[in-house]
């Protein structure tokens, strides 16, 4: 067996843009070390400079961000540099913004949490990647959230579009306040 089996994406470039240091930061080293040339950025305006010193093979862009959204950053990126190929990463259930993101000219999604083997098997599900690119399909097992996961993270997202008021965000759920709060005190699934 070889000890980089990623070995064929050495030379690829990668821009990976996500406001959440610790997702970047990991998703970073592991795309390097399966021979990635990554480029990290943690806003669209930092993206952008990135992409305007010379375009990306690969782009791996987080839907919900502070300022201009993924899908902002999408459209611009593909008028500066249209041969780059995209994945939208979302979390939260929003499967229709990372469709929408789609029609707009990504080339896959990935629901958060995600690993870089997920994020490849999504360039290579598109045909971005060839066969020998892509990771292995056993180390590729998609994780399909389950109901209670997409519960967890739709309440999550209404709290926080709520700025962490409880009362607001059970009334945006229709659910009563008290609910909510059991909800929060169990861990996430």
């Amino acid at each position: 067996m070889l000890d980089n089996p990623h070995k064929p994406l050495e030379g690829k470039s990668l821009l990976l843009v996500d406001d959440d240091e610790f997702l970047r930061e990991r998703m970073s080293r592991a795309m390097a070390d399966r021979g990635l040339l990554v480029r990290t950025a943690a806003s669209a305006a930092e993206a952008l400079a990135i992409v305007g010193e010379g375009p990306p093979d690969l782009a791996v862009f987080d839907l919900k961000m502070p300022g201009m959204n993924g899908l902002e950053l999408l459209s611009e990126v593909k008028k500066l540099a249209p041969a780059t190929r995209i994945v939208m990463l979302t979390g939260y259930g929003s499967i229709a913004s990372a469709v929408e993101a789609m029609h707009a000219g990504a080339e896959n999604y990935v629901t958060k949490p995600a690993d870089a083997d997920q994020v490849l098997e999504a360039f290579h599900r598109s045909g971005v990647l060839t066969d020998g690119e892509a990771p292995p399909a056993d180390q590729t097992a998609l994780h399909t959230p389950s109901l209670a996961e997409a519960e967890w993270n739709h309440i999550q997202q209404v709290l926080a579009d709520c700025g962490g008021n409880i009362t607001r965000s059970a009334e945006r759920l229709g659910i009563p306040r008290r609910t909510l709060q059991r909800k929060l005190k169990k861990l996430a699934p």
